[in-house]
């Protein structure tokens, strides 16, 4: 697991279309398998499920990106699973580590 958290400020929007640009940009294996989005009394919360191939670690990579916004505070978290290759632990997490790359190095 690999876990990426930041406060910004920005259009709820326009941020979160950024990220999904990235996200889906990051390879060709990329999917969005789905999303959910709430709002109430001026909060608004989407939650979006990608995956894709890592090469690196030889395996598919999901990673759950939830981003949280009053007005132009927003909240964003990213978080990855499914690296590893082992049974009983993980010894493999260079590619979710990689898949979080794309927001890291995202300008917002």
């Amino acid at each position: 697991m690999a876990k990426l958290e930041r406060q910004i400020t920005g259009n709820f929007d326009a941020v979160l279309e950024k990220i999904h640009r990235a996200v889906m940009d990051s390879g060709v294996s990329a999917n969005f398998e789905d999303g959910s989005d709430w709002s109430s009394w001026g909060v608004r919360c989407a939650v979006r499920v990608y995956e894709r191939y890592s090469a690196i670690g030889g395996n598919r990579v999901s990673m759950n990106v939830t981003l949280v916004g009053e007005g132009d505070r927003l909240f964003l978290s990213a978080i990855t699973s499914g690296g590893s290759q082992a049974i009983f632990f993980k010894i493999n997490t260079w590619g979710e580590d990689a898949f979080l790359d794309c927001l890291r190095d995202l300008d917002l």
